[in-house]
């Protein structure tokens, strides 16, 4: 379990995470959401141990994270937004490379270099470069890669940004995958279907701060379960509902376009802040 008590972080006079308390369950697949700039990703650095807290304590089973960066380090695995992947070396040396920094012994490297390229379906592609894998690819060896040391926890800085929308979904089924092999997944990410397809739990951050946190299905439904989009006075406004009919009856009464459709996360982090996301949801 990943434990946030009163977690601060300031940048001289900028205070990028504010008064964070937070609990990740062992096996949860935990997402957090927010507009760039809001705070996810020094959030997403403390956890990993690249920049300490300015106040308050990150914990893993109860042990500061920040006591033993090389215990912590143990359990944790890190893919980061952008490629970390050596691109000179082929899929299996990236993989080997990774096993000798965490002081595998040669036989197990060698048995979990082979399981991983499975389970990524890399295997006929072991002997190639990774400059020329595709994104989707690159990402899948990314994941592999961390899961060398056999890590409790994933942490996964927006893992599918830029990729397309059918890569995305692969990239989710593999993530899927781990979730059943029990992994406690922490996941950054711009894209709302991702966050309501995968994850158990998501928190909503802004300025720094934690504003809800709850499963996806009860935070919608804590917003109204549809949505009333209308145009009027050159701008788009929304009202939520409990029902569709409901939406459909007050839509009787507005001049200009409208339409009543469900409800999504990012209906319900505008609501909450006034403030878009800056990613809108695929169709």
């Amino acid at each position: 379990m990943i434990t946030y008590k009163e977690v601060n972080k300031t940048y001289g006079e900028i205070t990028a995470v504010r008064d964070l308390n937070l609990e990740i369950k062992d096996g949860d697949f935990f997402g957090l959401l927010g507009p760039n700039g809001a705070g996810k990703t020094t959030i997403m650095r403390m956890t990993a141990t690249l920049t300490p807290p300015s106040s308050g304590s990150i914990e893993i089973n109860g042990e500061p994270i920040h006591r033993d960066l090389t215990k912590a380090k143990q359990k944790l695995g890190i893919v980061p937004q952008y490629s970390n992947l050596e691109s000179d070396l082929n899929a299996y040396e990236n993989l080997e490379f990774h096993g000798r920094l965490y002081g595998l012994p040669k036989e197990l490297r060698r048995k979990r270099i082979d399981e991983l390229l499975e389970f990524a379906d890399l295997t006929s592609r072991k002997k190639d470069s990774a400059r020329t894998f595709s994104g989707g690819m690159q990402r899948k060896l990314m994941i592999a890669k961390t899961l060398m040391h056999d890590p409790e926890i994933l942490l996964l800085d927006e893992p599918t940004v830029g990729l397309d929308a059918t890569t995305r979904r692969k990239i989710w089924d593999f993530l899927r995958q781990l979730r059943e092999q029990g992994k406690t997944i922490f996941m950054t990410t711009h894209y709302l279907e991702e966050a309501q397809a995968l994850c158990e739990n998501v928190g909503l951050i802004d300025d720094g701060r934690l504003v809800i946190l709850d499963t996806p299905e009860q935070i919608i439904k804590q917003a109204g379960r549809f949505v009333l989009d209308y145009f009027q006075d050159g701008k788009t406004s929304q009202l939520f509902f409990e029902d569709r009919e409901s939406a459909i009856v007050a839509a009787e009464g507005i001049e200009g376009s409208f339409k009543v459709r469900e409800a999504n996360l990012e209906d319900v982090f505008i609501k909450l802040t006034n403030k878009d996301l800056g990613v809108r949801n695929e169709v």
